[in-house]
């Protein structure tokens, strides 16, 4: 097959994959992503056994584990607790915010960034409505610091357990080197969120008492039982232990129950993105069957072996072209030929999600905040989100170049 006819077939698939949806069609990311995959592979791009060969099973294991644990901790009922005492905490405006910029950021490095907005989403719209607050700042705020903070580990978004998986840097030494900026990160954010929203956050007192709408009972026992996952999988990752077995073995834990209906954890699952993420790969695979990489390889190198700064700028644009986890795959063939891959690697981890924050299109979480915001009666809108966002974006990208380049 003609090169120029799978760069053609590619290159329409990573549009409609940035896009989200291609005009007419009721196509998601991930049915954008198998078609185009599929496709590839019935033109003769690659054979279905390269295909199958292309796909990173560590990666696809690592976020079908994360998602069992997450499906657990949210049917126990821990996020919603979580909640009640963010809200007890809060006597202000600036310090509620304060703590769901924090509990966002934490909970995203540990957790996945995009399991962690769908699940406090409404809470968080729940409380700021009760307390007759203006839930756009707080939004923003989540967002973003869901973002941020998953910079800071392997497990906090799907980019980075690719980076994790392909780059092989333990846990621990991934942490060390991009922790510190998710944690300034934060504090940028609530920074220019007070600066840009000066009228809601005024020096004032938190008068009504917030309910958190329609709560679901806790469950105790199994509480206790992902906590406790929680504890042996951390563990698992601090002592060496691979990480998507260290993922799956505590997946399995929770899966051998006598209480818990397995159906209910596996309607939790985002299935798509698993889908999303086989059809990028394969996509990737047949750019680099076909010769495409070589050129591609020409063309990212430079930018690539010149230091963070580079790096991160065509990090940037491809990761608000083409979507994040694509840019990684796109970058993946090139980094072990580099003067300093692992620098290379944490490096484009940094760029590719804090670029998130750019724009409302910059992430799945951003628009995963405003779709549940519109059902809800509250419009979080492209230029609204750029108020802030942007800023946040460029602010803790240049931290980010500042502390790689140390």
């Amino acid at each position: 097959m003609p090169a120029y006819v799978t760069a053609l077939v590619a290159g329409i698939t990573l549009i409609g994959v940035a896009i989200g949806r291609y005009p007419a069609l009721k196509m998601n990311r991930a049915s954008i992503a198998l078609v185009g995959a599929t496709l590839l592979v019935l033109i003769g791009s690659l054979s279905l056994e390269k295909a199958y060969a292309a796909i990173d099973w560590n990666t696809l294991v690592l976020l079908l584990g994360m998602m069992v644990l997450n499906v657990n901790l949210r049917m126990a009922g821990f996020f919603q607790l979580v909640t009640k005492r963010v809200v007890a905490l809060a006597r202000t405006p600036r310090r509620l915010l304060a703590l769901l910029i924090g509990v966002s950021g934490v909970f995203s490095a540990l957790f996945l960034n995009d399991t962690i907005v769908l699940v406090f989403t409404p809470l968080v719209l729940d409380v700021t409505l009760a307390l007759k607050r203006n839930p756009l700042p707080y939004l923003v705020g989540l967002v973003t610091a869901a973002n941020i903070g998953s910079v800071a580990t392997i497990t906090g978004n799907p980019q980075n357990m690719l980076v994790g998986i392909s780059s092989g840097i333990h846990f621990l030494d991934f942490s060390r080197a991009l922790a510190p900026i998710g944690i300034v990160g934060l504090v940028i954010a609530w920074v220019v969120l007070i600066l840009v929203y000066r009228q809601e956050f005024r020096a004032e007192k938190l008068l009504v008492v917030a309910s958190t709408g329609d709560e679901q009972p806790v469950q105790p026992t199994l509480l206790r039982k992902a906590l406790v996952a929680v504890v042996l999988l951390t563990i698992a990752l601090v002592s060496g232990v691979p990480v998507p077995l260290a993922a799956v073995g505590a997946a399995a834990f929770l899966l051998v129950t006598r209480r818990t209906d397995p159906e209910q954890v596996f309607a939790g699952i985002d299935w798509s993105l698993l889908v999303f993420f086989s059809g990028l790969f394969v996509v990737t695979g047949a750019i680099e069957v076909s010769g495409l990489g070589e050129g591609l390889f020409a063309l990212l190198t430079p930018y690539a072996n010149g230091g963070p700064l580079p790096l991160t700028l065509v990090s940037l644009v491809l990761s608000n072209v083409v979507s994040n986890v694509p840019a990684v795959m796109l970058f993946r063939p090139i980094m072990s030929g580099l003067a300093d891959p692992q620098s290379a690697w944490l490096t484009l981890a940094m760029a590719t999600t804090l670029a998130g924050n750019l724009t409302l299109l910059g992430s799945v979480a951003n628009l995963i905040v405003a779709e549940i915001a519109r059902k809800r009666g509250v419009h979080l809108s492209f230029l609204e989100y750029l108020k802030a966002g942007t800023a946040i974006a460029v602010l803790t990208l240049v931290f980010g170049v500042f502390w790689l380049s140390r």
